[in-house]
């Protein structure tokens, strides 16, 4: 993977705004890492505030923030794939490109290079499952 700056930690730990300053200095795009805050709506208890992709009254390009609606299905797979996109249009127009989450895995599952399929729903299983918990 070629120049990944990664931010990482906690819930309103700071993360955001010291990514926005970095990407302000470096010329870069935040792509999110935050398994709640890909979803519209959801402010309370992400710690989400695009007012902190604001460094002055510059704006600071991020992404995977908003991009769907709350109830919809959104898997690591969706994820990676979502990313890899960004990444690669980041990385086309010369800029840097700064990962910003809490989510563990989503930051793991990039850095580590993991291989994913897309596998469909097994609502046949999920019920025999569910009696076993």
């Amino acid at each position: 993977m070629k120049k990944l700056i990664t931010v990482l930690g906690p819930t309103a730990s700071g993360k955001t705004t010291f990514a926005a300053h970095l990407a302000s200095r470096l010329d870069g795009e935040i792509i999110s890492a935050d398994s709640r805050q890909v979803y519209r709506g959801m402010d309370i208890g992400t710690g989400k505030d695009l007012a902190d992709y604001r460094i002055g009254d510059n704006p600071v390009p991020y992404h995977l923030i908003d991009i769907r609606d709350a109830g919809d299905k959104y898997t690591l797979f969706n994820y990676q794939h979502d990313f890899h996109k960004v990444y690669s249009d980041v990385l086309s127009r010369n800029k840097t490109a700064i990962l910003c989450g809490g989510t563990g895995l989503y930051i793991e599952s990039v850095l580590k290079g993991y291989r994913l399929p897309d596998v469909p729903e097994n609502a046949v299983l999920r019920k025999r499952l569910e009696t076993k918990s």
